[in-house]
C-alpha cells in the first residue's frame, strides 16, 4: 500500500466532513474484537494523521460472558463511537438496538485454523473424517472465549457427532486485553491443539499453523463495523469504516491473514 495513495484517501475523506459541515477532527472510540486488531492497529496512525481524528481504542471479545467482551461494555454504558467485531455478533446488536444496522459495514472474511507447538508433527486435517479422528486422537484442545470458539464448542463438535468425547479435554482461553491468544496456550504446551481465527493465529511465536477447518466445517466468518446507536462521532466513524473497508486497505488484510470483502 502506498503511503501517498493512503494520504489522498484519507484527506478525501476530511474534506467530505468539512463540506459536511462536520469538524475534522474528533475522539473518536472504537471498541475492537481482536480479529481484526492487526490491520486496526497498523492502519489506524495513518488515518490519525491523514485525518486529524484521535482514536480511542478499547479491546474485548465479539461476544461471550467476559466483563471484556463489546456487547457487556455497551450494556454497562461504556463510550463507543463504533465498534469492529464478528459480522454475526455486529447483526446481534444491531438487533438489540445496541448499534445502527444499516450502518453496518464488512471488513474482511475470515477462516478458523489450527495450530499445534512449534516442532511437533503436523496432524492430517485435510478432509472432515481426517479432522475428526485428530481431534478423537488428541490429548487437549483449546479454543477462545469468542466467536471462533463459540461456534467449535456449541456447533462444530456437535456436528460431528463428537461433542461428548471432546468435553472433558477441551477448554475456553479468555482472549485480549487481559486474556492471551489460544495459540499462547498451544506454545507453552497447555493444550495439544488450538483453534481460532486465522489471523489470530499465525504471527504468534512458538506455533506451527497446520491449516484451516476443512471447508465444509468453515462458518463463514466476517469481520465488520458498525456504528452505536448513541455513536457522538458519527461522521467521523463512518470515515474511519469508508477507509477501512477500502482498496487502500487490501494489502494490510491480506497481510494480516483475511481476505478482502468483494469489491462493491
Amino acid at each position: 500500500m502506498k503511503s501517498s495513495s493512503l494520504a489522498r484517501c484519507l484527506s478525501a475523506l476530511c474534506v467530505a466532513l468539512l463540506t459536511a459541515g462536520a469538524a475534522c477532527a474528533a475522539d473518536l472510540n472504537v471498541m475492537i474484537s481482536a480479529g481484526f486488531h492487526g490491520v486496526y492497529s497498523e492502519l489506524a496512525p495513518a488515518f490519525e494523521r491523514a485525518s486529524g481524528h484521535h482514536l480511542v481504542t478499547t479491546r474485548g471479545p465479539s461476544m461471550g460472558d467476559s466483563p471484556e467482551a463489546i456487547p457487556t461494555r455497551l450494556r454497562k454504558g461504556e463510550a463507543a463511537d463504533v465498534v469492529i467485531l464478528d459480522g454475526a455478533a455486529a447483526d446481534e446488536l444491531g438487533k438489540l438496538g445496541m448499534v445502527r444496522a444499516d450502518s453496518k459495514t464488512e471488513l474482511a472474511r475470515s477462516l478458523v485454523g489450527m495450530v499445534v507447538r512449534a516442532g511437533a508433527a503436523k496432524p492430517d486435517i485435510g478432509s472432515v473424517d481426517a479432522f475428526r479422528n485428530t481431534l478423537l486422537a488428541a490429548k487437549s484442545i483449546a479454543y477462545s472465549d469468542s466467536g471462533s470458539g463459540t461456534y467449535i464448542s456449541t456447533t462444530m463438535f456437535p456436528k460431528l457427532g463428537i461433542a461428548d468425547q471432546l468435553a472433558a479435554k477441551s477448554r475456553k482461553v479468555r482472549g485480549p486485553p487481559s486474556g492471551e491468544p489460544v495459540a499462547a496456550v498451544v506454545a507453552r504446551g497447555e493444550a495439544e491443539l488450538g483453534f481460532q481465527q486465522v489471523s489470530e493465529l499465525i504471527h504468534v511465536p512458538g506455533v506451527t499453523y497446520v491449516g484451516p477447518l476443512p471447508a465444509q466445517l468453515q462458518p463463514g466468518f466476517t469481520f465488520a463495523g458498525a456504528l452505536t446507536s448513541n455513536a457522538r462521532e458519527p461522521d467521523a466513524a463512518k470515515a474511519l469504516l469508508r477507509y477501512l473497508a477500502s482498496p487502500d486497505a487490501a494489502a494490510v488484510i491480506t497481510k494480516a491473514g483475511l481476505a478482502p470483502p468483494p469489491a462493491r
